[in-house]
């Protein structure tokens, strides 16, 4: 299991605690500073819809410009790419699949 996130995001913390108490084992890699999200994004817009792996309640997409924020709807791997905090965190990958946020329905998929 992989879980991608930041090291001072509430959220991320949280899941890695709940992970932690499950038994669950997983590599934290931190979005900024160690993961590809260029090369990531693709993949996990697959298996995620853009509008739940796009983070628009961050601080980075009140700071966007209206042509930037568009390309969420044109081309989310750019934008993702171009700007690795907008990724909604934590993004867990495990078995194949990808998860996108510290949800209820995300905690019971991974016995967490």
């Amino acid at each position: 299991m992989k879980l991608y996130g930041l090291k001072n995001c509430d959220t991320c913390k949280k899941a890695m605690k709940a992970l932690d108490a499950a038994g669950q084992d997983y590599a934290f890699i931190d979005i900024r500073a160690e993961a590809d999200v260029a090369a990531l994004a693709p993949q996990w817009l697959k298996q995620v819809d853009s509008a739940k792996l796009i983070n628009t309640r961050s601080t980075t997409w009140r700071q966007l410009d209206d042509a930037t924020r568009a390309l969420a709807e044109t081309d989310p791997a750019a934008l993702l790419a171009a700007n690795p905090t907008l990724v909604k965190r934590p993004v867990i990958e495990t078995g194949g699949q990808v998860f996108a946020g510290w949800t209820k329905d995300v905690q019971a998929a991974l016995g967490a």
